[in-house]
């Protein structure tokens, strides 16, 4: 699993969020509404602050994007990619191929 905020997405964070440098971005599964994914049912949501262990992150421009343990499943097959396209977050899933 592959998990990758751009420095533009990372940018648009600090700005609609007001973030600052050291802050924790958590992506959280959720049944249903949010963020549109690759698995049936399910969508993330995002919250500030960190919240239980770090399973897998990504530190751009001074902020930790982050799954923790208990979410870290959603990217077992696939990796994400979080980029900004047109001004509007992107969510990029590409399934990860078995050799």
């Amino acid at each position: 699993m592959k998990f990758e905020v751009s420095k533009e997405a990372a940018e648009w964070y600090k700005n609609e969020m007001g973030l600052k440098q050291g802050d924790y971005v958590q992506y959280y599964v959720k049944l249903y509404g949010g963020i549109p994914t690759v698995h049936p049912n399910y969508s993330l949501g995002v919250s500030i602050g960190k919240e239980g262990n770090i399973a897998i992150k990504d530190e751009v421009e001074g902020i930790t994007f982050y799954f923790n343990d208990g979410n870290s499943w959603f990217l077992k097959e696939f990796d994400m990619k979080v980029v900004l396209e047109k001004e509007e977050l992107d969510f990029i899933f590409h399934k990860k191929q078995i050799i």
